[in-house]
């Protein structure tokens, strides 16, 4: 595994992920497709929660022999209140975190990426947390592009977007 390669995609995935939370109306940042889906703000808080409550706090965990901390990510989206934040300082707090996270595992040298937490499901490697971290961000970057393609159909009505091409 090459540390250098996922600190690089870490950082140019919060800039894709910027992009695309950047310059929308408050209205399409609090918009879900429906009941059971996330809006785009509820999914950058999300993110701003799992930087620095999961996947760091996990990693550092498993490599310093500390106390796993059990998280609900799913729940936090209604207790927390995600979709009644501000999507700016949403943004910016998440990218705050993701600097601090880029910096902390720049320093972290050569750990051993096979140190493992005993999970409930079995046992979770230091490796496998941070590169769950990357394709966390990846799959978060697909769901903000289907939010925007979805909203997108909403609001052409009654134009069609069939000469873009399949979905």
């Amino acid at each position: 595994m090459d540390l250098d390669s996922i600190i690089q995609g870490l950082s140019r995935q919060a800039q894709a992920i910027q992009s695309l939370a950047t310059g929308i109306s408050e209205e399409h940042a609090r918009w879900r497709p429906d009941p059971e889906s996330w809006s785009i703000l509820e999914v950058i808080n999300h993110l701003y929660d799992e930087e620095r409550e999961d996947f760091r706090a996990h990693l550092h965990a498993i490599l310093q022999g500390s106390t796993w901390t059990f998280i609900d990510p799913q729940g936090w989206v209604t207790k927390r209140g995600y979709n009644q934040r501000q999507l700016s300082q949403s943004l910016e707090n998440f990218l705050a975190e993701r600097e601090k996270s880029l910096t902390w595992l720049g320093e972290l040298g050569s750990p051993d990426w096979e140190l493992a937490f005993q999970a409930p499901f079995g046992p979770l490697r230091a490796g496998d947390v941070l590169v769950s971290w990357a394709a966390h961000d990846l799959l978060h970057l697909r769901q903000l592009v289907e939010l925007h393609y979805t909203y997108t159909l909403l609001k052409s009505s009654p134009y069609s977007v069939q000469y873009a091409g399949e979905w």
